[in-house]
């Protein structure tokens, strides 16, 4: 019997945008170390997962010789619990390149696998945070300083109906058209806001430069501490532009208790709605009981980065092997 041969084993990655890849790494790189900012290396595979209801990792099983059991090891959807940890190690200023691994949707904007740039600022507040990232955006994009708009004034202008205040029913009255049977249906404020947010006001924004949302519900706070001003949102920021988000960070949240308490509520949903359960990071959890100094921090799609840089239409463009062909 002749063996059939892969026809797919070339790369989806044209040579040029390879090249520019490599570019623009080196140009992150410079970006840091003129900042004095470490580069680290951290695991891609852990004992714990996040909680996210809305991410879902990638497990896999040790099998060792010794180990009276396979161990369960989560691929890391973000770097972002071992950074922190060793930010409550007093490491200082830090930032990874590094691979992140997501079991969702494949699509224009989304690969399994892809990378990431993460980065932590002690001593910065969100809005500090947004002008280092407003600086990089414009050396590797070659465009404008970014815009801020706050999520309130974001559905203001977009929808006309304060997010902060408005109830499920109104928010599916100003649902238009393109989205209008979903939103009849969906009855958690929460979805419902994103659905609006990303079906109407992300094509609207950022559209001739990039544009930082910030203050987003307390519901939607992550990992994020509350506004002091204002405690119906959080001081958390999302970068958007033409279309494409690209980043998502945070006034970091130091509360361990307050942690704990969102890590089990997150698990209680996931429970409610027969999603997988992954156990909690406790050493993540210790690590914050330690002390976790006042920071910021933010995370960056690297290959949606490079879309935008060489104008790609398809991630696929802009890594060597997506996962169909992996």
């Amino acid at each position: 019997m002749t063996k059939s041969v892969p026809q797919d084993w070339r790369p989806t990655a044209s040579r040029d945008a390879l090249v520019a890849r490599a570019k623009m790494l080196a140009s992150i790189r410079q970006f840091f170390a003129e900042r004095d900012v470490l580069e680290v290396d951290t695991p891609a595979m852990s004992q714990a997962s996040v909680t996210d209801i809305h991410l879902q990792p990638f497990v896999t099983h040790l099998a060792a010789p010794g180990q009276p059991a396979q161990l369960p090891l989560f691929l890391s959807t973000s770097p972002e619990f071992h950074m922190k940890r060793l930010l409550c190690a007093d490491v200082g200023a830090i930032y990874q390149l590094s691979k992140a691994f997501r079991n969702e949707e494949l699509g224009r904007f989304h690969n399994s696998e892809f990378t990431m740039l993460e980065w932590y600022r002690p001593d910065f507040d969100h809005h500090q945070l947004m002008t280092e990232m407003s600086e990089l955006m414009q050396l590797i994009l070659a465009c404008e300083d970014c815009d801020r708009i706050s999520y309130q004034q974001a559905f203001m202008d977009c929808l006309g109906i304060d997010p902060l205040v408005a109830s499920v029913t109104q928010l599916q009255q100003v649902a238009p058209d393109s989205c209008r049977d979903l939103a009849v249906r969906e009855t958690d404020k929460d979805t419902l806001l994103q659905l609006l947010f990303s079906m109407v006001i992300e094509p609207q924004i950022g559209q001739h430069r990039p544009v930082f949302v910030f203050g987003f519900p307390a519901s939607q706070a992550a990992l994020a501490q509350l506004n002091t001003a204002d405690p119906r949102v959080a001081d958390r920021f999302e970068l958007y532009f033409k279309g494409i988000e690209l980043a998502n960070g945070f006034r970091e949240l130091q509360d361990a208790a307050e942690q704990r308490r969102r890590f089990e509520q997150d698990c209680a949903w996931r429970a409610a709605n027969g999603l997988p359960q992954a156990p909690i990071d406790e050493r993540f959890l210790a690590a914050l009981d330690h002390g976790l100094p006042e920071c910021s921090g933010v995370a960056l799609g690297v290959d949606r980065l490079l879309m935008l840089k060489i104008g790609a239409g398809d991630i696929s463009q802009v890594v060597a092997f997506p996962v169909d062909r992996a």
